[in-house]
C-alpha cells in the first residue's frame, strides 16, 4: 500500500474521520504532553549551566514529525500551558521552581525554540522528509538549529540581566553562554539526530509492509 506523500505518521493509523478521528486526535494529544513532560525529567545535569541535557529536544522533534504541524504543535503548546500554570513538567523544574517563573528563566528560551521546531518538523514530515535518512536528518538539524537560535540569546540575557557573569572563568557573557547553553549538548544532540533520522524511515518501510 502507497501513502500520500503529505501524510504524517499518525495520519497512516486509526480512523480517519468523523468523531474518531477527533478522539484519536485527543489521545494522541494527551500521549504527547505525557511523553512531553516523562522524558523532560530523564535529565543529565551539566553544571554550571541551568540548562540539563534531557531527552525533551528528540521527544519534542519527534513528536512534531510523527503528528504533523497541526496537531504538533497543539501538543507542545498544551505541554507548555501545562507547565506554565506550575505543574512540575520542565527539565529542571520542581516543586518550588516551577510555572512562569522557571519559562522566564535560564530554560524559557529552549522551551519557545520547542513549540517553534515542532512546527518545523511537522511541515518537514508534511513534506515526505522523514521518509528518507538524509532528509529526516536535515529536519531534525534545522529543528535543533531553531532551539539554539532562540534559547542560547534568551540564556545570555539572562546571564546578564540576573547578574551570573563571571568574569574569572570566561572572556565575555556570549563565552559564558556559549559554556553553559551550547557546548555540552552537541554531542547528544548529534546522537539524537541521527536516532530520529534511521527510526523514522524505518517506520515508515514497516507501516508499507504491514499494509501490504
Amino acid at each position: 500500500m502507497t501513502y500520500a506523500k503529505d501524510m504524517v505518521l499518525q495520519e497512516a493509523f486509526g480512523p480517519s474521520e468523523g468523531a474518531m478521528l477527533w478522539v484519536k486526535r485527543v489521545t494522541l494529544l494527551v500521549a504527547g504532553v505525557i511523553i512531553l513532560a516523562t522524558t523532560a525529567k530523564i535529565t543529565v545535569p551539566v553544571y554550571p549551566s541551568p540548562v540539563p541535557i534531557s531527552l525533551a529536544t528528540l521527544s519534542v522533534l519527534s513528536l512534531g514529525a510523527a503528528y504533523g504541524p497541526r496537531l504538533g504543535l497543539a501538543t507542545i503548546l498544551s505541554y507548555l500551558a501545562i507547565g506554565a500554570l506550575g505543574f512540575n513538567v520542565f527539565a529542571s523544574s520542581t516543586a518550588e521552581f516551577n510555572g512562569l517563573e522557571y519559562i522566564m528563566a535560564g530554560s524559557g528560551g529552549y522551551l519557545i525554540g520547542y513549540a517553534v521546531a515542532t512546527l518545523a518538523l511537522g511541515l518537514a514530515a508534511r513534506a515526505g522528509w522523514d521518509r528518507s535518512v538524509l532528509r529526516m536528518a536535515g529536519a531534525m538539524l534545522i529543528g535543533n538549529v531553531i532551539v539554539y537560535l532562540i534559547g542560547v540569546p534568551w540564556l545570555h540575557g539572562f546571564i546578564a540581566t540576573e547578574g551570573l557573569f563571571d568574569q574569572t572563568a570566561y572572556s565575555s557573557h556570549w563565552a559564558q553562554t556559549m559554556a553553559w547553553g551550547v557546548t555540552p549538548y552537541l554531542i547528544g544532540d548529534a546522537i539524537k539526530l541521527g536516532i530520529a533520522a534511521l527510526i523514522f524511515p524505518m517506520v515508515w518501510k514497516l507501516v508499507g509492509s504491514a499494509r501490504t
